[in-house]
């Protein structure tokens, strides 16, 4: 017999690590060429001038300069308009 009661193991011990999203540098901050703007998954923030979209969908700077925000209305393929977050580095 054991000795010691057996505890077993869990299936529910795994824990991903969190992902730091959100906006990194906000409107009148300065910004390097390279800086990252937003962290994001899918485009809730569409890049704008001197701003680039990265492959996981994180905006960046291309050029130094200031960060501004600004609403814009988007027209869809579909005819259907979209209220879009624009991204700025000017």
């Amino acid at each position: 017999m054991a000795t010691t009661k057996s505890s077993g193991t869990t299936r529910l011990g795994r824990d991903s690590k969190p992902k730091y999203l959100g906006v990194k540098l906000f409107a009148g901050q300065k910004a390097k060429a390279g800086a990252v703007i937003v962290r994001q998954r899918g485009t809730r923030f569409v890049p704008g001038k001197n701003v680039r979209k990265g492959s996981d969908d994180t905006l960046y700077a291309t050029k130094e300069g200031t960060v501004e925000f600004q609403s814009k209305t988007k027209k869809r393929f579909d005819g259907k308009k979209r209220k879009v977050k624009l991204v700025n580095v000017l």
